[in-house]
């Protein structure tokens, strides 16, 4: 642990400070597909901290030297900060300062050699590659081992997904998503499936809150019928379908999450 206080904050190679202040603050052609300072901040932070490889309880910079760094306000870096103590990525301690968090919010392994970037197209494209492995797992087993009970709580996250689409409920269909998915894992009946279906989830929903806004995307109708042809699969006892509806529906979500990174990074 390192609890020396970072005094200067160096921006990745690929993000100068007028880089930084440019996407802060934004030209009037940027404006057109406006992104709010704090979420660009929020990024900026996420990309110190893996580019610094800091691990939990190492210090931050204060919000004044973010501020100052990446040329924004005190204000901005504080509501970008709002949004990282909320994910598990930091947390402010009064009188003391910025930390790096050490709670379930983050993936620190050798693999990763760092913190996943909720922004980075290469680490949602690697993140949805390591669902697609688990949950066409999960699924198929689930198809084998589910009992009536798990059948029905898939059922109900499945039929309040619709419900939250067909009313425009956001919230409730977010719930509902997340609940279906982890009531596959545990159906699956395997601890380890279960707690990385969590774990990948958690992430995803970094990639959420920073950059992509809770709403209804043009894949949600389709994400709908998906989780239904997974239910049934698993439902009728046929694990290879199941396995394969669950593959189906991550390749399109995943391409979903695409087309909006590079929509809200390049316009």
């Amino acid at each position: 642990m390192n609890d020396t206080p970072a005094t200067e904050l160096a921006l990745p190679a690929q993000a100068s400070a007028t880089t930084a202040a440019a996407a802060v603050n934004g030209s009037d052609e940027e404006r057109r597909d406006y992104r709010p300072g704090y979420e660009v901040v929020a990024e900026r932070i996420l990309e110190y901290i893996a580019e610094a490889r800091l691990t939990p309880g190492d210090r931050l910079p204060t919000e004044n030297d973010l501020a100052q760094t990446l040329n924004t306000s005190r204000a901005v870096v504080r509501e970008a900060v709002k949004i990282l103590s909320a994910l598990g990525r930091v947390r402010a301690h009064k009188g003391r300062g910025l930390f790096v968090a050490d709670d379930e919010g983050m993936l620190i392994t050798s693999r990763w050699g760092g913190f996943f970037r909720p922004v980075d197209i290469d680490h949602v494209l690697m993140l949805f590659e390591f669902r697609r492995v688990q949950e066409m797992a999960a699924s198929s087993l689930a198809a084998t081992r589910a009992t009536p009970a798990e059948l029905r709580t898939i059922e109900v996250a499945m039929q309040q997904c619709r419900h939250g689409f067909v009313h425009g409920q956001v919230d409730v269909f977010n719930q509902a998503d997340d609940d279906f998915h982890t009531g596959v894992a545990a159906a699956s009946h395997n601890t380890f499936l279960v707690s990385a279906v969590r774990d990948a989830r958690r992430l995803q929903r970094q990639s959420s809150a920073i950059g992509i806004h809770d709403t209804f995307g043009d894949g949600t109708a389709a994400a709908v019928e998906e989780h239904e042809a997974i239910y049934r699969a698993i439902r009728d006892g046929r694990p290879d379908e199941a396995a394969e509806a669950t593959a189906v529906h991550l390749d399109r979500t995943l391409e979903d999450y695409r087309r909006e990174i590079q929509r809200r990074l390049f316009g």
